[in-house]
């Protein structure tokens, strides 16, 4: 703890310490949380198809997080001329959602509990996973919430489609969970962004996703639209539940994933369209889901991620003031 006396404080580096998001507060007792947004963590990767390793995610891209964790400063944004994450932002980390091996119902029902406390305590959900399959949970926890203060349209950032219905009774895996949302009657609609190549599902599929309400984009027709184009078909003023799957970024820049897929979005693709969703509407959910560590030894997708999170924070509280 101590050192040379000739500053108040620690100079708190960010390979010294326990790597909590950010380097924000832990809080152990899911009954006392207090604060403007609350991490969880949901190390659930038993819904994958391919290669598995994302149960590792949440601790990946928290230790990727200590890179950015800011002091008492906040982060000054030239560009914007603004400083985001001051000391008024109160960001604290809950742990992981107990997660029980071969057991996905009760693994996805300890992910839920953990998304309700947070929306009880009124504070921003942000869920790392895991697998895509943790939105099923997350979003089932906002059925309360909903039915208080208004529908949620499901904003998605993902290479794959993940419309499956049902395949050999599985139901739940990291094929299924907009499929899953849509059928919430608190799930006003959908945008389905970066979808591109050979996908998660069949034909049926998306024309299924676009009769329930479904705007779907590829990475190509994104970049075509451009950000305030894509933005202005989101509906406006709405509460959006946004979910980011990482491999819709380009494997280049995030190779750390299980389903890779060549041709995704750079990283100002995706972060200009979160800053103007933060302006056009109410974010009241964030997941970011199959980050799998041990395929990226350069550790840039576990960055990525932290940095993209951090931002996406920054700028939702920034614009609620």
């Amino acid at each position: 703890m101590s050192g040379h006396g000739y500053e108040a404080g620690r100079l708190n580096l960010p390979f010294v310490g326990i790597a909590t998001f950010g380097k924000k507060p832990y809080v152990e007792d899911w009954d006392s949380i207090n604060a403007d947004v609350a991490i969880l963590g949901a190390p659930f990767d038993f819904g994958c198809q391919f290669r598995s390793g994302a149960r590792f995610g949440p601790r990946a891209v928290r230790e990727a997080s200590t890179l950015f964790s800011f002091g008492h400063a906040g982060a000054y944004d030239h560009e914007d001329d603004a400083t985001y994450l001051g000391e008024d932002v109160r960001i604290v980390d809950l742990g992981d959602a107990d997660i029980i091996h071969t057991k996905t119902e009760e693994s996805h029902a300890n992910i839920e509990y953990g998304v309700k406390k947070i929306l009880a305590a009124g504070a921003l959900p942000v869920t790392i996973g895991g697998d895509h399959s943790i939105n099923i949970p997350c979003i089932s926890a906002y059925a309360g919430d909903c039915a208080e203060k208004g529908p949620i349209h499901v904003v998605q950032i993902d290479a794959h489609l993940d419309f499956v219905d049902e395949r050999h009774g599985v139901t739940d895996g990291h094929g299924n969970p907009m499929r899953r949302a849509i059928e919430k009657d608190y799930v006003s609609g959908m945008t389905q962004l970066g979808i591109r190549n050979v996908s998660s599902t069949a034909r049926e599929g998306y024309e299924d996703a676009r009769a329930r309400g479904s705007d779907i984009l590829s990475v190509r027709q994104v970049r075509k639209l451009g950000t305030d184009a894509v933005l202005a078909r989101i509906p406006a003023g709405a509460r959006y539940y946004v979910t980011i799957d990482i491999d819709a970024f380009c494997p280049s820049i995030a190779p750390g994933t299980g389903t890779p897929s060549h041709g995704g979005f750079q990283y100002y693709d995706v972060l200009e369209i979160l800053q103007g969703l933060s302006k056009r509407g109410d974010v009241v959910g964030i997941d970011l889901v199959e980050v799998a560590p041990a395929y990226d030894p350069s550790e840039s997708t576990q960055i990525l991620a932290a940095q993209l999170l951090l931002n996406f924070i920054g700028f939702i509280c920034h614009n609620k003031k």
